[in-house]
């Protein structure tokens, strides 16, 4: 849900029925791979782009332009999932190890686990037997307390997103907005180098705007147009410097 839907104060009371809040709470303890798309079609677009960018400033025709383009896509969209799909892995596996270690120190020194809890609770505030009630009721469910000590004592989230999905969303972001910038060069392979160079920067500056829009959507104290103007100066900023260094290397190597 976006930002302004959150704050647009029509809807506030709607948004906090009890249904409403237990419904909310349910589907933010989802995971979530807005991020993962957005990374990904991020660096698609761009790393593609730029490439297109570096092969028109170096003077190459169309059908070299493509093929850089589209193995550059594939390769740099399966490396990048791979890395997604290893950090997932590590973040869940970070979690595991100190679930692990909270496991072990109930079981062997409960006492000062619960001690634990309960100074986690005296310093937000609670006090007497309304504190005593809380640690009795954290500690009465290991899984709980388990939990408890994950997120107040080691700041680590609960939530893990699954790694495959991750390596999944990341790819298929990369290739459909990395194919963005190499459309022009397969529906318009027989027009110049610089007709069809023209039509992917207009076809880019437009996924650029998208991808930034979408993240405006989400973002707290950014509008959609600020994070769309951003992305596309960020964009292409790299393409242009991808461009303008296939022209320097044209010009010194002197190529046809």
């Amino acid at each position: 849900m976006a930002f302004d839907e959150y704050t647009n104060s029509d809807s506030l009371e709607e948004m906090h029925t009890p249904e409403a809040i237990a419904k909310r709470l349910d589907e933010q303890s989802q995971e979530g791979y807005l991020g993962d798309f957005i990374l990904g079609a991020v660096d698609g677009v761009i790393t593609t782009f730029a490439i297109v960018s570096g092969a028109a400033g170096a003077g190459f025709d169309n059908s070299i332009a493509l093929i850089l383009g589209v193995s550059n896509v594939f390769a740099d969209g399966l490396s990048m999932a791979a890395s997604n799909f290893l950090k997932a892995r590590s973040d869940r596996e970070h979690v595991q190890r100190f679930r692990k270690i909270e496991a072990h120190h109930i079981e062997y020194v409960p006492d000062a686990e619960v001690e634990e809890v309960r100074q986690i609770y005296y310093r937000k505030g609670f006090r007497g037997e309304l504190l005593e009630e809380i640690v009795s009721v954290i500690c009465a469910d290991k899984e709980r307390w388990i939990d408890t000590m994950i997120t107040e004592e080691w700041g680590l989230p609960l939530s893990q997103t699954n790694p495959k999905t991750v390596a999944l969303v990341t790819f298929t972001a990369f290739v459909i907005a990395g194919c963005i910038p190499l459309i022009p060069l397969v529906f318009f392979f027989s027009y110049p180098v610089e007709e069809t160079f023209l039509i992917s920067v207009i076809s880019t500056i437009c996924c650029f705007f998208g991808i930034g829009w979408i993240r405006g959507l989400f973002a707290v104290n950014d509008s959609p147009l600020k994070t769309a103007l951003e992305t596309v100066l960020i964009g292409g900023s790299a393409a242009g410097i991808a461009y303008g260094l296939g022209y320097i290397l044209h010009e010194w190597l002197h190529l046809p």
